[in-house]
């Protein structure tokens, strides 16, 4: 019976680790795509992505110790989407829900394969503050490339701000889905190889 438990845990860390990792190189492939159409920018955000993902498996030195795949695939689902948004409302939906993704993500990471240990509330005003930190960055990020790169950034102050706030309410759903779905019906503890203390 102890045996049938042990053996359905690794299963199911062997199948988050396997399918984080296929999500991880689709996501790497999007990076390429997003290189060979001269979109630089987003694939610089893909490969920060990638990067996020694959953290705790480099740092743990286990390929097992990967957030879990619904994670991962909610981070990339807005950055292929991207490839496809032809509209410019499509591209700054895209823009603002792969954001809210990316700070989910560093969320999922502390949360999971640290000693950080975060309420609901917390978690929540976490993913929403991550997000609009990561919005700032990317902000930064796009405006500098207009001044040296001349990619047509800069519009108005006005379209800025509503990025940001865009991105707030991104972050409020991110948050949401952190609390709700990853620390209630995820189960990170079953995910995470047993070297890894869980708080």
């Amino acid at each position: 019976m102890e045996r049938e438990g042990l053996e359905r845990i690794i299963r199911s860390r062997r199948t988050n680790a396997v399918l984080s990792w296929l999500l991880v190189g689709l996501v790497a492939l999007v990076s390429l795509a997003s290189i060979v159409r001269g979109e630089l920018l987003w694939a610089l955000f893909s490969a920060t992505l990638v990067a996020l993902a694959v953290h705790p498996a480099l740092v743990l030195g286990t390929p097992e110790a990967m957030p879990p795949w619904e994670v991962v695939l909610f981070a990339a689902l807005p950055t292929l989407a991207h490839l496809f948004a032809t509209t410019l409302v499509g591209g700054q939906i895209t823009t603002y829900l792969s954001v809210a993704a990316l700070a989910l993500l560093v969320a999922v990471d502390l949360d999971a394969f640290t000693p950080v240990d975060m309420n609901d509330s917390f978690a929540v005003l976490f993913v929403v503050i991550t997000t609009m930190a990561t919005a700032g960055v990317w902000a930064v990020v796009r405006w500098l490339a207009d001044l040296y790169l001349a990619t047509g950034f800069i519009e108005s102050e006005h379209a800025l701000m509503v990025e940001f706030v865009a991105s707030a309410i991104a972050g409020v759903v991110a948050g949401i889905v952190f609390v709700f779905y990853f620390r209630q019906r995820a189960k990170p503890d079953l995910r995470v190889p047993e070297e890894v203390e869980l708080p």
